[in-house]
């Protein structure tokens, strides 16, 4: 009935050939750059490009942490589950405190919503783990303070990508202005979300899984975003 393209090597090789030849990567290194086109892919815009940004050596920190078992911690059920967990490379464990029994009480004596208070149960998780934050502003602003105010060890990355029009562009400009040696990955204004959070993970986690050596000792990332 309709003509479309049906291969999905195919498609996912149109999808990727479309970002590189319209969107502009030049900023982003060679380590950046497959997670910055997986951000772009999720999205679905290449002008998203522009909204990205880095801090520290978010893919090599994040990798690190990935291939020596070290968690992911997600402030929503959704980003939890978009994260492909056949690719993390030494089942990592993905956490969600969202729904835990003692979440709506902390949040009633915080006077804060339940994804800000979520990152309480993180304390025994947090240290050299991956945070992946797609949906709660105040999850966000909450994991910032509770570090600066050393309640919480500090993690290897945090993925920060909450998505809507109260908090979200400010707790993104707060990742990026008080993030210290924090490597992070954010997308600067009120766009973000679940998906696209989940689709930095795994991206981090492709190339913490298919990383290998060159000759010469260097990192080998030819296939790292790639399916």
């Amino acid at each position: 009935m309709f003509d479309y393209l049906r291969d999905p090597q195919e498609i996912y090789a149109k999808s990727f050939a479309t970002i590189e030849a319209e969107a502009d990567l030049a900023r982003f290194s060679d380590d950046q750059q497959p997670v910055a086109i997986r951000i772009i892919h999720a999205c679905g815009m290449v002008e998203m490009a522009a909204r990205i940004a880095f801090g520290g050596d978010l893919v090599g920190s994040a990798t690190a942490a990935l291939r020596s078992g070290k968690p992911v911690l997600c402030d929503a059920e959704m980003v939890r589950q978009g994260i492909i967990s056949r690719l993390l490379p030494a089942e990592n464990k993905i956490i969600c405190t969202l729904n835990d029994d003692t979440t709506h009480d902390i949040a009633n004596r915080l006077g804060t919503t339940r994804s800000a208070a979520a990152v309480e149960a993180w304390a025994d998780h947090i240290e050299d783990a991956i945070i992946a934050i797609g949906n709660a502003p105040t999850a966000l602003f909450h994991v910032l303070e509770a570090i600066h105010e050393g309640r919480l060890s500090k993690p290897a990355a945090i993925i920060g990508m909450p998505v809507g029009f109260v908090g979200a562009a400010e707790s993104k400009d707060a990742l990026i202005d008080h993030a210290g040696d924090i490597p992070f990955v954010t997308l600067r204004g009120r766009f973000g979300g679940s998906a696209v959070t989940a689709a930095t993970v795994n991206a981090l986690a492709r190339l913490a899984r298919d990383d290998a050596t060159t000759p010469d000792g260097t990192l080998d990332r030819r296939n790292g975003g790639m399916p």
